[in-house]
């Protein structure tokens, strides 16, 4: 027995327990530098720091005297939190194992529907989800003196803001002790943490027993990763590494194969035994090892094999990178990839995505090779390709989806995580999308003001990152929050949890809530459930439901004033009915009868695997980003649904129920000009779930919506009043005549470009605006636009048309109304037959002399001649070659030789 558990005494024998471990040698400095309070601790994984560092904290609070919070004799309880739930069990069992105890006595764990754990508990592992529900309902911790959080490099969403709480708390109660462990060199950052300003936390580190560590790169002929995730081709390429390694194992050890999911476990594994590879005569088994196996199957693998036994294969994913050690190793396989949370905000999708490995979680895998001896380690990548890999991961703050985090800051009194010490602060995008959903549920009072800035922070850049944190600060939890912040579930499950009771039943909504918890994917309905641990989760929060039968009580009381009530055959469905209720954003229907693509009530859209393909609705509660031709044209796949119906999707999605009249600008077929339909204003009024289209009926717009709908075009488009409208012949040459004038006189004389018009769309159309249809405009519209007096001289300045000596008036060509114009390149043109300007000597000028006529001068068969905006240099240069090569193919024309006295005519010779 190496614990004893008399008042004043050590606990623990930590020389007994920490035999052969590397950190059993700084034990003592641990113990030093705990007098402050304060410690980390930086060791690398396999050097005994989840071992032996609990005990020594034990020890230390123990001789000290201290009690906690409300504590008893001997000093309060350690607790030691680690990421996963396998790792808290196999740490605890291992204590308990070297000390001589009776897991549940001395040493024990708490997981989410597991514990173990009495009154003579004085070291207590947990996951950092279950101490931050214990945090938030006993603020003080009472009982406990010691924190030891573990393997806080990780950067696990759930470590930084429970770190970032206790270091709160401990401004409250500073007899707490806090100690973090690293098993990277990031220490220093977490020192700084802990300990005060220009005092940090003391760091105690300790080396690993260095073994000689041999590395193979095994790069793959084929990909990776597809649109899909993780190819087949290569999974079955790091189960031949694997077993080549078995074959290659110093001393005949067991091989650890990391893989990032459990799909990729299950199918190495099973590419594995039909491998059927040679132990040596011992056999092999291939093994599993993740978060979903029952509680016996990870305790068989985490305990070892036997030394006659069949050599092993284990097959895992991250979950024995660092936190958890598996006897017997001796060569790692690494697909060097990791699966991690991340938050797409531009679709509102989160879940996981697998990417490559940093270099620092590739590390620690290999040294799981080197610890007993020796040690072979496989990097299923390139050697080139290694300093392409990130050199840490990114924190999960950084990239998560922040709503859980966002409700537990909420509760702890640091709304937005302002002010609460954290390794990184939380992206403002992302805090304010948090605070949109947790708003959304129920769970948040944000108010008017810093809703809007919610909706702003969600859309733009963190460049208002100042207002959105005052806008995060000032937002109050609800009393429903309160309680959800309560349930071990996330908020969208939990409020799930509490408004599916009040229709199914507290027993039906917690089984369809913890089998959604555990993340299956495919239809939801075919899922597997009903084993130990979903069994036991959804016992635990029926539980829950009904000591918070108050809140259950509230929601119901919402429910019954919703407009539909629950319809009767979907209560047998509760999987589908609480899926609905959990993310109503993501009630999805087909778009069409031969379509794949569903579209959210969200607004976005995604692709149906086959499994879910056929059903007009469905309720969503994992949907991706993805690539390739099963993500179809919307970018994102459906990973799991389950099927529903109309009259479910509008009970559980009511509050995005609407009814909104559409007015615009359409084209229709009738009058058409140049092949385009006549625009008209059209109506309809349409029933909204969301952005899912019910059903849309045409109406009768009336005058002001007319106005509006014509209004909205000109500013929205400049050109629509061209495009859309036009103008009659007339108006058009009077538009060209009036912006010359604005281009050489500018105001008063009116903006006829495209733009100007519009910004006067309302003055020149006049009640026209107010019908559905609208006429060319005409020139008296545009007359209206005229300034007075200066009207009078419109003629005189830009004249319709202009007389040439042979008494014709010739119409003015008037340049476009463009770009050209506006750049002063295109002249007015006046086009007359040559004989008829005999005489002329000056080039006709506009606008009182300011803009010169440019002449065409024709053949007597109106072909061009000359072009010119100098007449008087025409006739003594250029004409005598025009009229030599004239005369002859017009002989009955004159083509004096002196233009300057021949008389002007638009007649032959023989006619005159």
């Amino acid at each position: 027995m190496t614990c004893q558990r008399s008042s004043g005494s050590l606990l623990f024998d930590v020389t007994a327990i920490g035999a052969g471990l590397p950190f059993a040698a700084v034990a003592g400095d641990l113990d030093e530098a705990l007098a402050g309070g304060v410690a980390v601790v930086q060791a690398p994984p396999g050097t005994g720091k989840t071992t032996v560092v609990p005990p020594v904290v034990a020890n230390h609070v123990a001789a000290a005297g201290g009690a906690g919070a409300n504590g008893g004799e001997g000093g309060g309880r350690v607790i030691v939190t680690a990421p996963r739930r396998v790792a808290v069990r196999a740490a605890a069992r291992r204590l308990a194992d070297l000390a001589g105890v009776e897991l549940g006595g001395a040493v024990g764990y708490t997981v989410r529907g597991d514990r173990k754990v009495s009154r003579e508990t004085s070291v207590e592992f947990a996951t950092p989800g279950v101490i931050t529900r214990r945090l938030l309902r006993d603020g003080d911790l009472p009982g406990v003196s010691a924190v030891v959080l573990d393997e806080v490099h990780e950067r696990n969403l759930d470590s930084d803001i429970l770190l970032g709480m206790l270091r709160d708390l401990r401004e409250l109660r500073d007899d707490l002790t806090l100690v973090a462990m690293s098993a990277t060199v990031d220490a220093p950052r977490f020192a700084g943490l802990l300990g005060t300003p220009g005092a940090p936390a003391p760091v105690v580190a300790a080396d690993s027993v260095l073994h000689p560590l041999e590395v193979r790169w095994a790069p793959a002929s084929v990909a990776r990763l597809n649109h899909r995730g993780v190819t087949r081709e290569f999974l079955d390429h790091v189960a031949r590494e694997a077993v080549e390694a078995l074959a290659d194992a110093p001393d005949g050890g067991d091989v650890l194969v990391f893989v990032p999911g459990v799909r990729e476990v299950e199918h190495v594994v099973g590419a594995l035994e039909r491998m059927a590879p040679d132990g040596g005569g011992r056999g092999v088994e291939a093994l599993a090892l993740h978060g979903r196996l029952h509680t016996g199957e990870q305790d068989r693998v985490v305990r070892g094999g036997s030394q006659d036994g069949p050599r092993r294969i284990i097959v895992s994913t991250a979950i024995a990178e660092s936190s958890l050690t598996v006897p017997g190793v001796r060569a790692v396989v690494d697909a060097c990839l990791s699966r991690g949370p991340r938050l797409d905000l531009s679709r509102g999708m989160s879940g996981l995505v697998t990417t490559s490995c940093a270099r620092s979680s590739a590390e620690q895998r290999a040294g799981r090779a080197a610890r007993l001896g020796p040690g072979l380690a496989v990097r299923c990548i390139g050697e080139s390709e290694w300093g392409g890999l990130d050199a840490w991961p990114a924190p999960e703050i950084a990239v998560a989806d922040l709503t859980r985090a966002m409700l537990d800051v909420a509760a702890w009194g640091t709304p937005g995580a302002v002010g609460l010490p954290l390794p990184d602060a939380p992206p403002p995008r992302h805090v304010a999308a948090a605070h949109s959903t947790l708003a959304a549920l129920g769970a948040i009072d944000l108010g008017d003001e810093n809703a809007a800035a919610t909706t702003t922070a969600t859309t733009s850049d963190a460049a208002n990152t100042i207002s959105t944190a005052s806008a995060a600060a000032t937002a109050r939890i609800t009393d429903l929050g309160t309680v959800l912040a309560a349930l071990p579930v996330d908020p969208r499950l939990g409020r799930a949890l509490l408004a599916g009771a009040s229709v199914l039943g507290a027993a039906k909504a917690a089984d369809a809530v913890s089998l959604l918890d555990d993340s299956p994917r495919g239809d939801l309905t075919r899922a597997p459930g009903g084993g130990t641990r979903s069994g036991a989760d959804a016992s635990r929060l029926k539980r829950l439901v009904e000591e918070h039968s108050a809140a259950v009580a509230a929601i119901s009381e919402t429910m019954d004033r919703l407009p539909k009530s629950v319809p009767a055959h979907t209560k047998a469905d509760a999987i589908a009915l609480v899926t609905a209720l959990a993310w109503p954003d993501r009630i999805a229907k087909r778009r069409s009868a031969d379509s794949d693509e569903y579209l959210f009530t969200g607004g976005t859209a995604a692709t149906a695997p086959p499994e879910l393909r056929g059903h007009e609705w469905l309720a969503v509660s994992d949907v991706g980003r993805a690539g390739g031709r099963l993500a179809g044209r919307a970018g994102a796949v459906i990973r799991a649904a389950a099927p529903a119906s109309r009259e479910l999707a509008s009970w559980a999605a009511a509050g995005l129920a609407r009814e909104v009249e559409e007015v615009g600008v359409a084209k229709h077929s009738g009058e058409a000009r140049s092949g385009v339909g006549k625009p008209k204003v059209t109506a309809r009024r349409r029933e909204l779930l969301g952005a899912i289209e019910l059903g849309a009926h045409p109406m009768a717009p009336d005058a002001e919506q007319c106005r509006r709908a014509w209004r909205d075009l000109f500013a929205a488009d400049p050109t629509a009043l061209r495009t859309h409208v036009g103008f009659g012949a007339e108006a058009e040459v009077l538009r060209r005549r009036l912006a010359l004038l604005h281009r050489e006189l500018g105001s008063p004389w009116p903006d006829v470009s495209d733009a100007g018009l519009a910004a006067r769309a309302e003055e020149l159309l006049g009640t026209a605006m107010t019908e559905p249809t609208l006429r060319p405009i005409g020139v008296d519209q545009l007359r209206g636009l005229l300034p007075w007096p200066e009207a009078a001289r419109l003629d005189e300045l830009v004249p319709e048309r202009l007389e040439v000596p042979s008494g014709s008036r010739i119409r003015v060509d008037y340049p476009e109304v463009g770009a050209a114009a506006e750049e002063g390149s295109a002249p007015p043109v006046l086009a007359a037959k040559l004989q008829e300007c005999f005489g002329l000597a000056d080039t006709p000028a506009l606008v009182d002399g300011r803009v010169a006529v440019q002449l065409q001068l024709l053949s007597p068969a109106g072909r061009p001649l000359a072009v010119t905006q100098d007449l008087r240099s025409f006739w003594d240069g250029p004409y005598a070659q025009v009229r030599a090569e004239m005369r002859g193919r017009y002989p009955k024309h004159p083509w004096p030789e002196d233009p300057w006295t021949a008389q002007a005519t638009k007649r032959t010779n023989r006619r005159r």
